[in-house]
C-alpha cells in the first residue's frame, strides 16, 4: 500500500554526491539539511527520508529542497540502492508483509485511552461490546438525539 515516488537519479557536482529528482515536493519551498542521523527527527517527509538514507550506512549528508534530494556518500560507499529508499518513502506495505491483527493493535493502545463503561459523558453502561468502541462524547450526543426524536414521536 502507499504510492511509490518516481525518482530520477542524476550525478552531483562531485563524484561523492548523488542527486535524486522526485515527482513530488518533500519540503515545499524550504531547504532542509541533515549533517548526521541525529538531526533527522520527526515525521516530516524530508526528515524521514534522511533518517532512512543515514540508516543505509552509505550517506554522510542529506539536503532536501522541494523535489530534489542531494546525498553525499560516506567514504567508500556507493549509491547502489539509494534510489529504492527514495522511491519507497511512502510505501507502507510491501509484498509479503502481514498486517497486524486486531489483538496486536489493541495491545498497543494504552489502558488510559480505553473507553470506560459509562464514560465522562454520563451515558448509561451497556452490555453491548460494540458501544465500548464509540467515543463517549459521540455516544452521548447520539443517545440524546435519539431520546429527543422518541419524545417528539410520543
Amino acid at each position: 500500500m502507499g504510492q511509490p515516488v518516481a525518482v530520477e537519479e542524476k550525478p552531483g557536482h562531485a563524484p561523492a554526491v548523488v542527486r535524486f529528482e522526485t515527482n513530488r515536493s518533500l519540503t515545499g519551498q524550504g531547504h532542509e539539511s541533515f549533517a548526521r542521523a541525529s538531526e533527522a527527527r520527526g515525521n516530516r517527509p524530508a526528515a524521514v527520508l534522511a533518517a532512512r538514507l543515514f540508516g543505509s550506512g552509505q550517506v554522510s549528508r542529506v539536503h532536501v529542497y522541494g523535489n530534489i534530494v542531494t546525498a553525499t556518500l560516506a567514504p567508500g560507499a556507493t549509491q547502489a540502492g539509494l534510489d529504492a529508499i527514495v522511491r519507497d518513502l511512502y510505501q507502507y506495505w510491501k509484498p509479503g508483509m502481514q498486517p497486524p491483527s486486531v489483538e496486536e493493535l489493541m495491545a498497543q493502545v494504552p489502558k488510559s485511552a480505553a473507553p470506560a463503561a459509562t464514560g465522562d459523558s454520563g451515558a448509561p453502561a451497556s452490555s453491548d461490546p460494540n458501544l465500548a468502541k464509540i467515543p463517549p462524547a459521540l455516544l452521548a450526543r447520539s443517545q440524546a438525539a435519539l431520546a429527543k426524536a422518541r419524545a417528539k414521536q410520543g
